[in-house]
């Protein structure tokens, strides 16, 4: 009777665990399809995928006993998908398949009613984008960038869409005017065969009306000679209106460009250089200075004149400023910064405040050469610094080729940042600010001889120089709690800035398009990348947080864990909570000093 009993509660759970067996049947699908070198899927996909909505399969979440997420990043996982594979998982809220190596078609999705998240971005998927996307209600993300597909893009226009990328494919024709499709920003498009629209700049040309009809014989031999004689006259006039307008646009482009500068996203590309001054030379500013002003004598080997005739190239564009690289005719290089939003300020206010930062000279913070003033300009020259900066190194290029940046590599470029931050702090005691604008665009990045990495810190001090609280939210301590609640700013906003920096570090995500899981369903959560760590954290689903090229190198567990710890401290909503920057310091060179854990014991548990 026991043996009996006890018979029939095994089969009672073998039976619970196998109750959505086409689910399961699905997975095997795509197991048997696939390979990686990262995970080993056909070891520890086996058994059930669900259990008591928990699943020891690598990659799957469950929810009331159904799969509701798939998620296989950074894997290094080649092989095509099953067509159809996805059908018999009709209760998925998320796919991720980023930054592998699969190829074919993208799956088919249809039917997936609750389907909010498909994340296929970094690959070499090709062919079409299927038209059925369009029915996906739910939809919230579509990632697709970085990948080989063709042909138009479907009329997306669900109200849920908050997420949307297809850039660097072999996409063409015009961009669907749907309201949603219109929210995007060009970069969500470039890098594209031939796309066409408002969206990208690019008008789409007319297509030709049909020739007419050939004329009988009969009526081309009756042609009259002064007929032929008006048309090749009207041919002779167009061809003369046409080059009159294409030499005007021209004569006006090159005006508009000397008086009024680089003022669209998009007109200088990187490979564009060139040998126009784009700053103000008006000479009807009594207040302007006639040269450019250095910080240090020995440092004045070359004047304003040497620059405005320097070749130059737009490096980025910010909020308050556009980053330029000047090559001069000598040889040398240097970063140009033209300030925006600082135009209210007096000479001797702007020139005092930048007397100070050009006195700060310190491995970690990018040097500041000179500085040019007028009330419609302001110029400041740095050194340059060749290699890019941190958001680059983490987000771009993720796929085919992409080198994996370790956890060594990350934690050195932490340590320089607090370092740089920390110096900025003990330096300027007088700025309720000392940086203001934390982030990993404003950190520059170089690679020694020997491939190690450092970090500088640019952009740094100019928060006294911000005339209006509206300016304020385009800097990076715009996004603190305390200016959102209307509290006063302190040094404390920029450690909630580090902190943030310090997950992005962490977790590879960009601030600001995070999501997260809650009760098995996800969510949009903005700017606060914080957040998103303490839900997953206190869920105890740690692994979750880490970078998946982290993961790979199966090193320094441990050690990330409690730098996370620090940064969710660095971002406590209460300003009064979080450490100074001196402690921060403290605390990143003892984690870096600690001897690394591999995480093979975690990963194991994760995915077994």
């Amino acid at each position: 009777m026991r043996r009996t009993i006890l018979f029939f509660a095994l089969f009672l759970v073998v039976e619970s665990a196998e109750f959505f067996p086409n689910e399961r049947d699905a997975l095997l699908q795509l197991r048997d399809s696939v390979n990686s070198s990262v995970v080993d899927l056909h070891s520890h996909w086996t058994g059930p995928p669900c259990y008591n909505n928990q699943s020891k399969w690598a990659g799957i979440s469950c929810y009331n006993g159904h799969v509701n997420q798939l998620v296989l990043e950074g894997i290094q996982l080649t092989g095509s998908l099953p067509p159809t594979f996805l059908l018999h998982i009709t209760y998925l809220t998320k796919i991720s398949f980023r930054n592998n190596l699969l190829y074919g078609p993208v799956p088919n999705l249809t039917g997936l009613i609750y389907l909010e998240f498909v994340l296929l971005s970094d690959n070499r998927f090709s062919g079409l984008i299927p038209f059925g996307y369009t029915e996906l209600k739910k939809l919230t993300e579509l990632e697709l960038q970085g990948n080989d597909l063709e042909g138009s893009i479907p009329p997306f226009d669900q109200q849920t869409l908050i997420g949307f990328n297809v850039s660097s494919n072999k996409l063409e024709g015009p961009i669907p005017e749907t309201p949603i499709l219109k929210r995007f920003s060009k970069s969500c498009y470039e890098n594209n065969a031939n796309l066409c629209g408002e969206v990208v700049g690019i008008p789409c040309s007319i297509s030709p009306a049909s020739p007419p009809k050939a004329p009988s014989e009969n009526k081309k031999n009756g042609l009259k000679v002064w007929s032929i004689a008006l048309i090749a006259a009207a041919v002779a006039v167009l061809v003369l209106i046409s080059i009159m307008f294409i030499l005007f646009r021209y004569f006006r482009r090159s005006k508009r460009m000397e008086t009024q500068g680089e003022d669209k996203q998009g007109n200088i590309s990187i490979e564009n250089v060139v040998k126009k001054s784009y700053w103000s030379k008006s000479t009807e500013d009594p207040e302007k200075t006639l040269d450019l002003i250095f910080f240090e004598k020995d440092m004045s080997v070359f004047d304003m004149d040497d620059l405005l005739r320097a070749s130059a190239e737009v490096l980025g564009k910010g909020k308050l400023s556009t980053t330029y690289k000047a090559i001069l005719e000598s040889g040398s290089v240097v970063a140009v910064k033209r300030l925006k939003e600082m135009n209210s300020l007096s000479k001797k206010e702007f020139t005092q405040q930048v007397q100070l930062l050009g006195k700060l000279k310190h491995e970690n913070l990018v040097e500041m050469l000179s500085f040019y003033y007028s009330k419609e300009e302001k110029l400041i020259v740095y050194e340059y610094v060749p290699q890019g900066d941190l958001f680059e190194l983490l987000h771009e290029n993720r796929g085919i080729g992409r080198q994996p940046l370790n956890w060594t590599a990350r934690i050195s470029i932490i340590k320089d940042v607090a370092k740089g931050l920390n110096f900025l702090h003990q330096s300027l005691q007088s700025y309720k600010v000392p940086h203001g604008n934390i982030r990993s665009k404003n950190v520059l990045i170089q690679q020694d001889q020997s491939k190690n990495y450092h970090s500088k810190l640019t952009d740094y001090g100019f928060f006294p120089l911000l005339p209006s609280k509206e300016s304020l939210r385009k800097i990076a301590v715009g996004k603190s709690p305390e200016f959102s609640q209307g509290k006063k700013l302190t040094r404390k906003a920029d450690i909630y800035c580090f902190g943030i920096l310090l997950l992005e570090v962490i977790t590879g995500k960009v601030p600001g398009e995070m999501f997260s899981p809650e009760n098995g369903v996800t969510s949009y959560v903005d700017d606060d990348l914080s957040e998103w760590v303490r839900t997953v954290v206190n869920n105890d689903w740690s692994t979750d947080i880490l970078d998946m090229e982290i993961l790979a190198q199966k090193e320094g567990y441990d050690e990330m864990l409690k730098l996370t710890e620090l940064a969710l401290q660095c971002t406590d909503e209460a300003p009064e909570k979080r450490p100074k920057m001196s402690e921060v310091l403290r605390r990143i060179e003892e984690i870096e000093l600690e001897p690394k854990n591999l995480v093979t014991d975690v990963e194991d548990d994760s995915v077994s």
